[in-house]
């Protein structure tokens, strides 16, 4: 997730729905079988909201700019061995970033036609966790070899979509049946799509507009390139927390590329809607869908998916380094016991520097 600075006033730093990223946290440690999964999520936001009250000023300034805060946790029991760990370390990364786009919004051409899978039913790919990215990576290095900017994962006899590179998929095209706008994605319950943030808040603005059917369902690649030869695909893009969205140009797909309307009007609005939002350009939906976490004003001042004031149920220790690597980036050490609560001293700490 990320810490914003409003456009309005700077002094407004905000967190864009910081609840379900505890909350997958929260699963994603649960399928590591790592204990301390009864962790309160509302502790947490609020130590990572000192971190950025104390050192908001290595948040930049201008819409697109941000602090990149990474919550992780990792095994730190005294033995080699696969088994589940008896203790955990539980550790903020944050770094400043500019706008992911440098200069303009430039659509991306991905290939579907690699041997590798990203992930399975029953595997972990719904989690946050580094065995899922990690053998992306020659499949990625080989796709730009070959020109193209990422891989469109696919699944099964069928060729189902998954995701795109490390981001969730979306595409809008016409329904044969009945003629109408539909916003498609794959769904979440088979277990092998990560449930991102924006992919969450782009279903839920989409659905408040009403102006065309938001449906969570598999797509197949023969599909695409059926909607696509018929003039039936309006436009496609990926999602995720730092590109919000990304346009999509075409797909290479058994040897041919499958050309697709880039930038659309879709991608366009949801990107200046959703950074809106996270800026404090624009207010989100009246029924308070989408929100953010003010954290310069205090925390108890919550608005957006919960209304309910956020009060810490014990102390929370937090332990600042003074180091910082060649980005300028941050690190906070938060102490974590079994039972998932933070501990009430440090002892000591070895953090190293770093370039994340």
């Amino acid at each position: 997730m990320k810490a914003y600075k409003t456009i309005d006033d700077e002094s407004d730093v905000r967190l864009f729905r910081p609840e379900l990223n505890m909350k997958r946290l929260k699963n994603s440690m649960d399928r590591l079988a790592m204990p301390g999964t009864d962790f309160v999520p509302e502790e947490l936001i609020r130590c990572i909201g000192e971190l950025v009250r104390v050192d908001q000023d290595w948040i930049p300034s201008g819409e697109g700019y941000s602090l990149y805060l990474r919550p992780t946790v990792i095994a730190t029991h005294p033995y080699l061995g696969v088994s589940p760990p008896d203790d955990l370390l539980l550790y903020v990364i944050t770094s400043p970033v500019g706008p992911y786009y440098a200069s303009g919004f430039d659509p991306v051409r991905l290939t579907a036609d690699t041997p590798y899978v990203r992930a399975w039913p029953g595997g972990s790919g719904n989690s946050k966790v580094g065995g899922n990215y990690a053998p992306t990576m020659k499949p990625g290095r080989d796709a730009a070899a070959k020109g193209y900017s990422q891989i469109l994962w696919v699944f099964g006899e069928k060729e189902e979509v998954t995701e795109v590179g490390a981001m969730n998929v979306f595409f809008l095209l016409e329904n044969t049946k009945n003629g109408r706008r539909e916003l498609v994605t794959p769904p979440l319950d088979r277990g092998d799509i990560l449930p991102g943030v924006t992919r969450q808040s782009i279903l839920e603005l989409c659905r408040e507009w009403g102006e065309f059917d938001v449906v969570e369902r598999w797509i197949t690649m023969p599909e695409i390139r059926d909607a696509a030869e018929e003039g039936r695909l309006v436009e496609a893009f990926g999602a995720g927390t730092a590109a919000i969205v990304t346009p999509i140009s075409g797909i290479q797909y058994r040897g041919s590329d499958i050309e697709i309307p880039a930038t659309g009007d879709l991608t366009k609005r949801l990107f200046s809607d959703l950074m809106g939002i996270q800026y404090g350009r624009v207010e989100g939906p009246e029924d308070g869908a989408l929100g953010y976490e003010r954290l310069s004003r205090g925390l108890s001042a919550r608005r957006g998916w919960s209304d309910k004031a956020i009060h810490a149920k014990r102390q929370i220790c937090i332990l600042r380094s003074t180091l910082r690597g060649k980005s300028g980036a941050l690190f906070v050490v938060l102490g974590l016991s079994k039972n998932g609560h933070p501990n009430d001293h440090f002892t000591d700490a070895n953090i190293s520097k770093s370039n994340a």
